[in-house]
């Protein structure tokens, strides 16, 4: 019995060392399997599993299933999960700094969009930090673009149109215009239109094809006013608690996501826009009156951001303009 005993020991000592070796992390995500957001986080699951040959594993709970999109931030805050993936935006009653990305005409391409993150993340890295949050990385949505029942080349045809408005920045943006504001939900958003309830609207390539528009629009125009981004982030004292190489890996991983991430959401843009074509959709660009009217309305609403966000504002945007 001694000497059965004596051999077996190794073995169950061995055995015990990758168990204590290896960390298991839970990932709350808001959207499906099926968003590209979502695949690119399974893409950097595995790198991460793979840089740390399994130490460190990253399991994705996608679609609200662990933790609602509200509860997300807070969960990740108190340590309930190490790590999580929010709508910045969201963030916006808290602090405006969180809510530039989503100025309509502010950064109204992928290139824009890109200047406008380096110019705001280090505000948005700071703010984060103060509640013991560290920034992985971030990748935007399709930018939003105009949905119409006809051809509108002239500002003035905007006038007195009923426009789907779903939160205040597109109230706002609807009155700017001279449109009417109409509170629509995105289901609701065929029927509303085949009952006259409203004539307009603006949403991603994304939101229009998966609502089949095509059915009840004919025309987009390819204004990409704002591209809200999406933001994954980690408990910093979780983070912390990690190996040096296992840090260096998630670091180097979250790098490639967000490479990776901001080419998924263009490769969607140009999908979902030829999808919209194939449907019926006549796809514009907006003329230049049109464009004209729409700087003035970023600069209108830029204006009123700043009116909240202060100084601390000012040197985002001073910084995105390179003032």
């Amino acid at each position: 019995m001694h000497i059965r005993h004596s051999l077996l020991a190794p073995a169950f000592a061995l055995a015990a060392v990758p168990a204590l070796a290896q960390t298991n992390w839970d990932m709350p995500t808001p959207y499906g399997d099926g968003i590209f957001h979502t695949q690119n986080h399974m893409r950097f699951v595995e790198d991460v599993r793979e840089a740390t040959e399994g130490g460190l594993n990253i399991t994705i709970h996608s679609a609200n299933s662990l933790f609602g999109h509200a509860e997300i931030k807070d969960a990740v805050r108190q340590g309930l999960v190490p790590i999580g993936e929010i709508l910045l935006s969201r963030l916006a009653n808290e602090d405006p700094v969180f809510g530039v990305d989503s100025i309509p005409f502010l950064a109204s391409s992928y290139e824009e969009a890109a200047r406008l993150w380096a110019a705001s993340r280090p505000a948005v890295e700071e703010k984060l930090a103060a509640e013991g949050l560290t920034v992985l990385y971030s990748v935007p949505w399709p930018g939003q673009s105009l949905y119409l029942r006809q051809e509108v080349t002239d500002p003035a045809q905007m006038q007195g149109l009923s426009f789907r408005a779903y939160n205040v920045a597109t109230e706002r943006l609807a009155t700017l215009l001279g449109a009417t504001p109409t509170q629509v939900e995105e289901g609701d958003i065929p029927t509303a239109f085949s009952t006259g309830r409203v004539e307009a609207m603006i949403t991603s390539p994304s939101t229009g094809a998966n609502a089949r528009a095509w059915d009840f629009v004919s025309h987009y125009i390819d204004t990409q006013a704002w591209l809200p981004k999406n933001i994954v982030f980690v408990n910093t004292a979780a983070f912390e608690a990690l190996p040096e190489d296992q840090r260096a890996a998630i670091l180097e991983a979250a790098a490639a996501a967000e490479a990776r991430g901001w080419e998924m959401s263009q490769a969607e843009t140009a999908e979902k826009i030829a999808e919209l074509e194939a449907g019926g959709m006549q796809i514009m660009q907006p003329t230049e009156a049109l464009a004209a009217r729409l700087a003035e309305i970023g600069e209108t609403m830029t204006a009123e951001w700043l009116a909240e966000a202060g100084a601390e504002g000012q040197a985002v945007i001073d910084a995105y303009r390179g003032n």
